[in-house]
């Protein structure tokens, strides 16, 4: 396993000043190198961050621990029976909240008063985070403001946003199960706010499954499969994973904001050079993308998009998957 002191970790205060040229140059390095990076100085409190980190942990504890610990022994129990089946199991337990296009916040179960508010409110920061990012990579592209977070919003306007809550309880057997299984993210723009004492999360760069460190208030950025075809694969989502570890409870609590249901999404034209013309990435609408990610997940990105590419020719209007 590569050690991760090169990953990429970007100062956003520095995007104010006078380094302004060398904070971009780091973030597009970051984003063609790596697709992945970690922001500190981001604008988001530390009292926020830490209220969520210490009202997420309380939640699993007081709510999730003892249903989890039930699901841990028939898991362990079946993998050890099965080793195929536990190559299929993840070793996390996770709840989702939807922010956009409308909350279910108050649907989900188990949540007190005060948790839910804490979750809109730090959501309504992530959202905010997610879109200066998104000016900030058109700005290193080279498209106008606000290209995409356009893209993102579709004819109905608004972007899918939401948020997976993930807890990663110690594991007896890490050799059998994984903490999350590698894959790439479906979505647009990534926004983690990680356990900084208790890590895991490795992405795999050249050919190397390298560490994201854990950092006190970071925010850890990657980005998703919509992004790489927008850009015409000038960045690429990145095959990532969670390593389960035999001590600690790792918290993760993941924003996903993504483009809405409707929205087309295809190559950036200014992106795509004369000469590519004809090996440019699909045109499709994200929920019928997502309908062939969920059933692929775990699996290589590039048949996804051969896929649209070869309905694209064969339906040059709108592409349905059954």
């Amino acid at each position: 396993m590569a050690a991760a002191l090169s990953f990429p970790i970007i100062d956003m205060s520095l995007l104010d000043g006078a380094e302004r040229p060398a904070a971009m140059g780091l973030l597009r390095d970051a984003c063609e190198s790596w697709g992945f990076f970690e922001i500190l100085n981001h604008g988001i409190s530390t009292e926020l961050m830490d209220e969520v980190e210490k009202m997420t942990k309380d939640h699993y504890k007081r709510v999730r621990e003892q249903r989890f610990l039930e699901f841990a022994s028939k898991t362990l129990k079946e993998g050890c029976d099965d080793v195929n089946k536990a190559e299929k199991l993840d070793w996390e337990s996770t709840f989702f909240v939807r922010h956009l296009p409308e909350s279910n916040i108050a649907d989900i179960p188990d949540l007190d008063d005060d948790y839910r508010r804490l979750m809109k409110r730090f959501a309504a920061e992530l959202e905010t985070l997610a879109e200066r990012l998104l000016d900030l990579l058109c700005e290193n592209l080279g498209l106008e403001k606000g290209y995409l977070t356009k893209a993102f919003r579709g004819p109905a306007g608004a972007p899918t946003f939401g948020t997976k809550v993930s807890s990663y309880p110690p594991c007896p057997r890490p050799d059998l199960v994984k903490g999350l299984r590698a894959h790439t993210d479906a979505g647009g723009i990534i926004l983690l706010f990680q356990d900084d004492r208790v890590g895991g999360l490795q992405l795999l760069k050249d050919g190397e499954w390298v560490d994201v460190p854990p950092m006190r208030h970071s925010i850890v950025v990657n980005l998703g499969d919509q992004l790489e075809v927008i850009t015409n694969g000038r960045y690429k989502s990145v095959i990532h994973r969670v390593v389960a570890q035999t001590d600690g409870n790792r918290m993760s609590i993941a924003s996903f904001y993504n483009p809405g249901s409707d929205a087309v999404i295809s190559p950036a034209p200014a992106l795509v050079k004369e000469e590519e013309a004809g090996e440019t990435y699909p045109k499709f609408v994200f929920e019928d993308y997502m309908k062939l990610y969920v059933r692929h997940k775990f699996e290589a990105k590039e048949p996804r998009f051969e896929a649209f590419k070869a309905m694209e020719t064969e339906t040059p209007n709108r592409i349905a998957i059954a």
